[in-house]
């Protein structure tokens, strides 16, 4: 299927795409661009946080201790646009410690993750993302 633009849920896939095509990038600027500015994000076993600046510092925390790349990557749209979801496989290394976690040492892991999105107005309203904590603990353990 060709991605045109002319419907809701190819407008969302290219939403999200984007998002991820930022992230492999390090363009944490572009990510941001993409949200809204009340997004809520739901950490993978972790809090939730609201607004973009929230989600700046999860980003400075994240390029701090990790240092990843998302492969694979499958996007799933309503036929509304308003929801999506993407699945993909995270190649990543462990840099610096982060808090509760195993100590890093350069640790390089796999890892299947995914993501729910809410889009709206052609903004992300939501990112909730998922992996296992146990799987990735006991690669880099």
């Amino acid at each position: 299927m060709k991605i045109d633009g002319t419907r809701s849920n190819d407008r969302a896939t290219e939403v999200v795409l984007a998002y991820y095509a930022a992230f492999n990038r390090g363009d944490w600027a572009g990510m941001l661009a993409l949200l809204d500015e009340q997004v809520v994000h739901d950490l993978n076993q972790g809090p939730r946080e609201v607004g973009r600046e929230a989600f700046a510092a999860f980003l400075g925390r994240m390029a701090a201790s990790y240092r990843e790349q998302l492969r694979d990557i499958v996007v799933m749209a309503s036929p509304d646009g308003h929801r999506a979801a993407a699945e993909y496989v995270v190649q990543g290394e462990y840099l610096a410690s982060d808090a509760g976690l195993p100590p890093a040492r350069g640790q390089k892991y796999v890892l299947p993750g995914g993501a729910f999105f809410t889009i709206r107005n052609g903004r992300i309203q939501r990112v909730t993302n998922y992996y296992n904590l146990e799987e990735w603990i006991s690669q880099v353990g």
